[in-house]
C-alpha cells in the first residue's frame, strides 16, 4: 500500500541539479539529479520521493524512499523502499520493508537489513 506523505521542498520535472543533494526534510523530485541524494546520518522520518519523471544518476540514502522514476545507482532505505509502478532501478536496493508494484523494474541486488534476530 502506497505512502502517504507530506513534503517541504520539492524539485520540479524541469529542474537539474549536479552535484550532492543533502536533504533535512522530506522532499519530492521531479527533475533530474547528477548525484548522490541523501539525508543527515541517524536522522529518521525523512522521505526522498521521486516522481515518474524523476531521474537519479547516483546512491540514494534516506530513512524512506519511494520511487517512481529511474534511478541509475544504489538505493539504502534505513525503513522502507517503496518502488512504484513505473520505477525502474539499475542498481543494489537494500531496506528493512519494502513494497513493490506490478511493474516496477529492478536490476540489482535485493538486500534486506536484518531487523531482529530468528531462531531456525
Amino acid at each position: 500500500m502506497p505512502s502517504i506523505e507530506t513534503f517541504d521542498s520539492m524539485i520540479g520535472a524541469g529542474s537539474e541539479i549536479h552535484g550532492r543533494l543533502v536533504a533535512n526534510k522530506s522532499i519530492r523530485i521531479d527533475g533530474i539529479v547528477y548525484g548522490n541524494v541523501e539525508t543527515p546520518p541517524g536522522v529518521v522520518d525523512i522521505t526522498i520521493a521521486l516522481g515518474e519523471s524523476a531521474k537519479i544518476y547516483g546512491d540514494i540514502t534516506a530513512y524512506r524512499i519511494l520511487i517512481g522514476g529511474y534511478v541509475e545507482g544504489n538505493v539504502y532505505g534505513a525503513e522502507r523502499v517503496e518502488l512504484h509502478e513505473k520505477a525502474v532501478v539499475n542498481g543494489d536496493v537494500s531496506y528493512a520493508e519494502l513494497g513493490i508494484e506490478p511493474g516496477a523494474e529492478i536490476v540489482g541486488l535485493m538486500v534486506k537489513k536484518a531487523t531482529k534476530k530468528v531462531n531456525i
